[in-house]
């Protein structure tokens, strides 16, 4: 019987060639830098892999899941961006959410924040760990200083945008919630129009009430997003109310309190003092601290329905003294100035403007700061009202012009911590998305159209004819076709 001999052992190659990344060949400076160089290019490219390939596989899929899982996020977000913005926005902001639920409104960015927090941790972890596997020590000289250096700076630069990214999601939470109402009910759009009462207000020193100094309302088309903004002059006499408890108050036209504590004459902007100080506004209006506004406000817009025949159910109050914040955190405004305007006012009537002026806006094309912009809006005592109304609304054109989509995430932080302090509304959440959003996408492409009531624009200043105001508000919202066009 013939002995076979026993089978020779199958060769394998060695672990060091084959599995170079887990078991590297140590005593190759060479092998050991262009390795190191590898793992750390990976890590920043595909998180958790450097794990995979040469460390704690558990951590690696962990790490990889996770990276995986935050891309597919971001591709949906990015997609929703182009494809469904104001439904993206909704989602973010929970407006879906029903009311009799509005406390949870506040889960989808908190959520998306915590993820965001957590997934910085992890790239820390995996950044250290993926630095341990390198082997530093094994690596040439420069190369250890090198790959610790750009790994380091990596890992600064992109957790630094995570980072951002999580305040602002905590940034839009917390704005969102403190700018806009909670549980207000949404009014459907009037005649095919979402009105809104655009109030600019001074709380300076030496006032015993926020004035009004800029009246307009913000009429949005319903279908097309076009904007059409009315100015109310602040000095506008003997107007009628809205069915209300102003209306019953004055029935034949408002004719103001005569004495230096509520204002003389019966200009709008005195009602807010007239409401609040010296009458009982709470009894006037008792709802309406608990719907977000506020006694004065209520019989504003009860006067600017009045005046202008329309239903006007939001108001936004923008407080002129953090005005320039705003405009700071846009970057500025651009604005052509026509005249020379003075900064400051005169501390008695006839003071020459020389002795009281504090500085000047000079004509021609500029870029605005936040201070420049307020004086623009608030001067007056060397031209008009009316010359005042005309720069105030060609500065919210201006301002708006700004609210690019690039504009507003390079400021975003700012530019909403700058709004919830000086901004105050009564629009309720649910309008703001994905309706309002949707609509302002729209808007961006379109003029927006302005309409003064002032004798430029046909309106006596001393004795308005209101029909005629109503009449002209008319035909701006509602041109009429050519089929309705009356024949020459």
């Amino acid at each position: 019987m013939t002995l076979s001999a026993p089978p020779r052992p199958r060769t394998r190659e060695p672990l060091v060639e084959s599995r170079p990344m887990r078991n590297p060949d140590v005593s190759s400076r060479e092998v050991m830098t262009r390795r190191g160089w590898w793992l750390v290019v990976l890590n920043v490219l595909v998180p958790g892999s450097a794990q995979i390939l040469a460390g704690n596989r558990r951590l690696g899929r962990f790490g990889l899941a996770s990276t995986v899982f935050l891309w597919t996020i971001l591709v949906l977000a990015a997609l929703g961006a182009l494809l469904w913005p104001s439904g993206l926005f909704a989602l973010a902001t929970g407006s879906f959410i029903p009311d009799f639920l509005s406390w949870f409104r506040w889960v989808p960015l908190t959520v998306v924040q915590v993820v965001l927090i957590g997934y910085v941790v992890l790239w820390i972890v995996l950044t250290i760990d993926t630095l341990r596997l390198v082997r530093l020590v094994r690596t040439g000289p420069l190369a250890r200083f090198a790959i610790a250096f750009v790994s380091v700076s990596l890992l600064v630069l992109t957790g630094s945008g995570a980072a951002w990214a999580a305040q602002a999601a905590g940034t839009t939470r917390d704005g969102f919630a403190q700018i806009f109402a909670e549980s207000a009910p949404v009014v459907p759009p009037s005649d095919g129009y979402y009105n809104i009462l655009l109030l600019g207000a001074d709380s300076g020193e030496g006032r015993d009430s926020m004035r009004f100094d800029s009246i307009s309302v913000v009429s949005i088309n319903a279908s097309t997003g076009a904007v059409t903004i009315t100015g109310i002059p602040r000095d506008m006499p003997h107007f009628p109310f809205a069915p209300g408890p102003m209306q019953d108050e004055y029935p034949d036209g408002h004719t103001g309190y005569a004495n230096a504590t509520c204002g003389w004459g019966s200009g709008v902007n005195q009602l807010r003092t007239e409401v609040e100080v010296c009458q009982d506004g709470n009894a006037l209006y008792p709802d309406a601290v608990a719907n977000g506004s506020e006694p004065g406000i209520e019989a504003t817009k009860d006067a600017a329905e009045g005046i202008l025949g329309i239903q006007i159910p939001y108001y936004v109050l923008i407080d002129m003294k953090g005005f320039a914040d705003v405009v700071d955190a846009l970057g500025g405004v651009d604005i052509t100035v026509d005249e020379r305007l003075p900064k400051g006012g005169p501390a008695y009537d006839g003071q020459p403007v020389d002795d009281w002026a504090f500085g000047w806006i000079e004509p021609g094309a500029q870029r605005m700061d936040g201070d420049t912009a307020q004086w623009y809006a608030r001067s007056r005592y060397t031209t008009s009202d009316f010359d005042r109304m005309r720069r105030q609304r060609q500065l919210q054109e201006a301002i708006l012009a700004q609210f690019t989509p690039q504009n507003v995430l390079q400021h975003f932080t700012e530019v909403w911590k700058a709004g919830t302090n000086v901004v105050e509304t009564d629009l309720p959440q649910g309008l703001i998305a994905p309706t309002l959003v949707d609509l302002a996408l729209k808007a961006k492409g379109q003029p927006v159209t302005t309409i003064e009531l002032t004798p430029e624009g046909g309106v006596d200043e001393f004795d308005p004819d209101y029909a005629q105001v109503q009449q002209i508000l008319r035909d701006k919202l509602h041109p009429p076709t050519e089929t309705e066009a009356p024949a020459p």
